[in-house]
């Protein structure tokens, strides 16, 4: 029985959590879809050529604005890699596209707080700028060479049909024409079906990991573990800590929020929650993926100097905020239960949920479970796939988005690096 009042206990809190964070969820991807919608991934790729400061800008912009789950994001960094984008303008992307996106802030000031939020996008900015630095001074060209070949011989990972489709609409005149007329719909139905997709195994398994520990595991645990006793040594020895707990986890993308929360009541330092989440690249699966791409000697690169990234942009974050008065003084992340009553969180759910029903009708009704079936297919098999070539409607009769299904060999010419196309890839 004791067993069972406590699986019941973790079970309430990581629902709580959720009922606490469905609107925002649902909104973060609908505006993610819209932008996804009208922004064409080919020319996403033309503006990767090297790692100057602007370009590296450029490429988070655009990470932020194609937010994907952490798998599919690797995948289609691969991919532009592939297709000729500069290395590290592709990492940018990568980092920015999981660490940069609207919902992951809007979970944040929800779940633990907007200091957390602004934080994230900060240290996020510092990341990839201390990544840019740490790939200048040690990333070696013979390097990038031998990864670009172990990158062509095309071996899947994971999500990577969901990294290849590119359902951007670019035809109907303006932007607001574009998103409001048929195709629009359908392709915003789409990209927002397939994102949740991508993304709900991690929602799912970071929330009950996160009420299990709320439930489980004592705070004086946590609070001996993260050196609580001690200010000074816990804000050294967060960010150095926190990407291994998340390396740990196995949780990824969005789903390592609510396991944030629960750490940061645990007595984690403000620029350990940080770098926590910062590690959502990191995890060992993914680390097995970065073999696969880039062979064993890259992977390792990627590992090392994404934690290194992570640390230090956790320390950053831990001094500025600080300095500015900005780390919050209280421990008091939602992972409580807290009983449903009729207030905004309520009100504001049943309004998106009712919207994600109209956009499931609207993916299902224009052929989209065909697409589904393609999500982690490989890279290369979506080769030929091109959703616009049936006259702009699908099997069901209905209007279809156009959507292309893209694949890097429609563009490297029998794998040949493109990076001359390009300029030097450092």
């Amino acid at each position: 029985m004791a067993v069972w009042n406590a699986v019941v206990h973790a079970l309430e809190v990581a629902g709580s959590m959720t009922w606490e964070i469905t609107w925002a969820l649902i909104l973060g991807f609908l505006l993610s879809a819209i932008v996804q919608a009208v922004v064409r991934r080919e020319s996403v790729t033309a503006l990767l050529g090297d790692d100057r400061p602007k370009t590296l800008a450029i490429s988070s912009g655009l990470g932020a604005a194609s937010s994907s789950c952490s798998y599919a994001a690797v995948a289609l960094a691969r991919s532009l890699f592939r297709k000729g984008a500069n290395f590290t303008a592709a990492m940018a992307f990568e980092v920015a596209s999981t660490n940069l996106v609207i919902e992951l802030g809007i979970i944040l000031i929800l779940l633990i707080g907007w200091q957390f939020a602004v934080a994230e996008y900060i240290g996020g900015a510092i990341m990839v700028a201390v990544l840019a630095l740490l790939f200048r001074l040690f990333l070696r060209p013979g390097l990038i060479k031998a990864a670009r070949t172990q990158a062509d011989k095309g071996l899947a990972g994971s999500m990577e049909g969901h990294a290849a489709m590119d359902m951007s609409i670019t035809e109907g005149g303006s932007l607001y024409k574009r998103l409001t007329s048929p195709k629009g719909f359908t392709a915003v139905s789409h990209i927002f079906v397939m994102e949740w997709a991508a993304v709900l195994r991690d929602i799912v398994l970071g929330l009950l990991i996160a009420g299990a520990i709320a439930a489980w595991v004592p705070e004086t645990f946590w609070q001996t573990f993260f050196l609580v006793d001690h200010p000074l040594l816990a804000k050294i020895w967060g960010p150095i800590v926190g990407p291994i707990v998340a390396i740990l986890s196995f949780v990824c993308s969005i789903g390592n929020v609510p396991l944030a929360a629960v750490l940061w009541n645990g007595g984690i330092s403000f620029g350990g929650v940080v770098s926590f989440i910062f590690a959502d690249l990191l995890i060992i699966p993914i680390l097995i993926i970065y073999r696969k791409y880039y062979g064993t000697r890259m992977a390792a690169f990627l590992a090392a100097t994404f934690y290194v990234a992570s640390v230090v942009a956790g320390y950053i974050v831990e001094i500025v905020f600080g300095l500015a008065h900005l780390v919050p003084s209280t421990r008091n992340a939602r992972v409580e239960m807290a009983s449903i009553s009729w207030n905004y969180t309520t009100y504001l759910n049943i309004v998106f949920l009712l919207l994600t029903a109209v956009l499931l009708v609207r993916f299902f009704r224009t052929g989209g479970m065909d697409m589904m079936k393609m999500m982690g297919g490989s890279p290369d098999d979506m080769a030929g796939h091109d959703h616009g070539s049936h006259g702009g409607h699908d099997m069901s009769g209905h209007d279809h988005a156009g959507h292309e299904m893209t694949s890097p060999k429609h563009h490297d010419h029998g794998g040949h690096d493109h990076a001359h196309h390009h300029g030097p890839d450092r």
